[in-house]
């Protein structure tokens, strides 16, 4: 007897849906065809068990299982129950006229329970675009997999449960979503901006990075506070809209990294990795590929700590992804992608020993050491980046006042009121949200400059002998500030913040 249960393979962060074909016939093997991978083949054994251990049999007959489309790689365990229950209708062990309507995933344990699996998100999203009715799947990703309208969730936690229901003598309920997409207006973060002394000019950088969406590279000697400061830096942010928390979910759903108890993303991602990462968990990809650091913090922010100890074939691959904010994985078969539009916030010492351009300090270094120190980050990479900014050490006078500075949610709605300004700026562009965003003809569009700006800028452009991506990374730049002073025009004082905004632009980091 011919069956077909429905599951879904996951593909970058959307799905294909996969027809699990069982055909029960004379003969006492167990085939499986379809491109599986290892992980696929070794359900037999799981579902034997599985099967034994929940009362039911595995037919002592020659067992014929392909999944379709045959020339899609099906990896992981999760066709572990579409598989079995495939098995169980063409043996007649279990009724079928509901599995036409049905998109159904999960791992089997050896005693029957099921186990969570990855992408329940976008095999949801996929299944109602296909026009099935329900899903069924591991109670862990009820919550997310209900996060899609219109479809029905069926959380299992055993084969039992799903076989009675299938066959009518048992209840599982539809799990009913709760408004995940409420998404509190306020960040839950403890690190808050009141608790920074002094810093001021550090203060502002932020605000205006966090404005605009831009890239930022903090410079200064240790313990001056650039960590501290970084780490405050999703307080300030905007809140997630609807999309992009969907969107942003999908990847982390894909990655194995959500949890059970994370339904739905809530706060932009803030992702720190060591300086010892290797290029492929910081892109992403490996024989199976998955979501690097760099699609981890899509809609977020990419914190890397000491910058010039990252090895430097890993920092050369985010060249293209800050560019195209996505990352593209190709293999002989097939190419995968990944969004990755975020905010990269960096942090490093002015040289070996750290005190370079220290104000009470002196730098120890040997001639030559800053300017090696610095090669270890590329010209392409550093131009990519739209604020180089100082960071020097607090007096102590500053540190001894019980005076609190302003709290992150003033700066925060600064920050918002700025993003929607920008928001209706780019209203006609899909994905657009932020200034940080804009190609060169929108910037020609909404960077438009009067004479005495004009001057300023060709001035810099001339003394500091800028690229032409580093003049559209000053008007870019600019363009915030402006939003943030509420102003439909860029005048002289923020094209001239924006400047100095570039610190390793200035001949004093020659070394």
């Amino acid at each position: 007897m011919l069956t077909r249960v429905y599951g879904s393979a996951v593909q970058g962060i959307g799905a294909t849906t996969v027809t699990v074909e069982v055909n029960v016939v004379q003969g006492i093997k167990f085939f499986l065809v379809g491109l599986p991978d290892n992980a696929v083949k070794e359900s037999q054994q799981r579902i034997e068990s599985a099967l034994l251990e929940s009362g039911f049999r595995m037919p002592g007959k020659k067992i014929v299982v392909n999944m379709a489309p045959a020339d899609i790689r099906k990896e992981g365990s999760a066709y572990d129950l579409p598989i079995a229950l495939g098995i169980l209708s063409a043996s007649g062990q279990m009724a079928s006229e509901m599995l036409n309507s049905l998109v159904i995933m999960g791992e089997l344990s050896l005693d029957g329970s099921i186990l969570p699996v990855r992408g329940c998100l976008p095999m949801a999203v996929q299944a109602r675009r296909e026009g099935f009715k329900g899903m069924i799947v591991p109670l862990q990703n009820a919550g997310e997999a209900a996060l899609v309208n219109g479809l029905a969730i069926y959380p299992a936690n055993t084969i039992w449960e799903v076989v009675n229901f299938l066959n009518g003598t048992h209840e599982i309920a539809s799990y009913n979503s709760p408004e995940y997409l409420q998404l509190p207006e306020t960040s839950l973060l403890d690190a808050d901006f009141s608790d920074v002394r002094g810093q001021s000019a550090m203060k502002r950088a932020l605000e205006i990075a966090a404005a605009g969406g831009h890239n930022l590279l903090l410079i200064g000697p240790p313990g001056a506070g650039k960590t501290m400061l970084a780490k405050r830096i999703p307080g300030i942010l905007p809140p997630l809209s609807a999309d992009e928390a969907l969107e942003t979910t999908k990847i982390h759903s894909v990655a194995g990294k959500l949890g059970s108890k994370n339904a739905i993303m809530r706060h932009r991602p803030f992702r720190n990795p060591h300086h010892t990462i290797s290029e492929t968990a910081l892109f992403g990809g490996g024989s199976n590929p998955q979501p690097g650091e760099l699609s981890l913090a899509h809609n977020g922010v990419l914190f890397l700590d000491e910058l010039p100890e990252f090895k430097r074939t890993a920092l050369e691959v985010m060249r293209q992804p800050l560019e195209e904010r996505r990352v593209t994985i190709s293999r002989a078969r097939f190419t995968v992608e990944y969004p990755a539009s975020f905010m990269l916030v960096a942090s490093m010492n002015p040289c070996p020993c750290g005190f370079y351009n220290h104000p009470d300090r002196d730098c120890v270094c040997p001639p030559g050491a800053v300017q090696r120190y610095l090669n270890k980050i590329s010209g392409p990479l550093l131009d990519r980046i739209d604020l180089h900014v100082e960071v020097v050490p607090v007096k102590f006078e500053e540190l001894s006042t019980s005076r609190a500075g302003e709290s992150s949610e003033f700066i925060r709605n600064r920050v918002i009121e700025a993003r929607r300004i920008q928001a209706e700026r780019y209203v006609d562009f899909n994905d657009m949200h932020c200034n940080a965003q804009m190609s060169s003809r929108m910037i020609r569009k909404w960077c438009i400059l009067n004479d005495s700006c004009t001057g300023l800028l060709k001035t810099a452009i001339e003394r500091l002998s800028l690229s032409a991506r580093a003049y559209d990374r000053i008007l870019k730049v600019a363009r915030t500030i402006a939003d943030l002073d509420g102003k439909k025009q860029i005048e002289t004082s923020h094209l001239a913040e924006a400047i100095q905004l570039r610190s390793l632009d200035r001949s004093n980091w020659a070394g």
